[in-house]
């Protein structure tokens, strides 16, 4: 897959991605950056997004299933391979503990709130991130809500 083609598939999912997201046009446009005028013009298929919008797409829906069944797989994998030709799996477990400080474990999830930029997230069992916000409130609802569920 070139430029092109991945230009020319992003811009086909385009409409889906908001709609699975649950965002109008005006939200979906402010999200990517693009006037709404732009964007329509892209859900309509009469103007392809730029490579710029198709990487942002990306990487603010990567959790999409409509992008990872589209492509099978993490859509910002796709993007790596495209732009650079290959696919970098950094592994940050050594220097992630650094920056982040847990605030709370249960049941194997692990709450944590970023030392340098205010953010909080929540890991699964296998230490992997499965929930980020900025709003600390946020993620101690999501995280209580993941850890009671399992006792249920």
């Amino acid at each position: 897959m070139d430029k092109q083609t991945f230009t020319t598939v992003i811009q086909t999912k385009f409409k889906m991605v908001r709609i699975e997201a649950g965002y109008t046009q005006d939200t979906m446009a402010n999200t990517v950056g693009l006037s709404k005028k732009t964007l329509v013009q892209i859900e309509k298929e009469r103007v392809l997004p730029n490579w710029t919008t198709c990487v942002s797409i990306c990487a603010l829906f990567r959790d999409s299933d409509v992008l990872n069944t589209t492509f099978g797989c993490d859509p910002l994998e796709v993007i790596q391979i495209i732009s650079r030709h290959h696919c970098a799996y950094p592994n940050h477990d050594n220097t992630s503990d650094i920056y982040w400080v847990t605030l709370d474990s249960k049941s194997g999830h692990i709450l944590q709130s970023n030392k340098k930029s205010d953010l909080y997230r929540v890991l699964n069992e296998e230490r992997q991130p499965i929930f980020g916000t900025a709003k600390k409130r946020e993620a101690e609802t999501y995280f209580l809500r993941k850890t009671q569920s399992l006792f249920v």
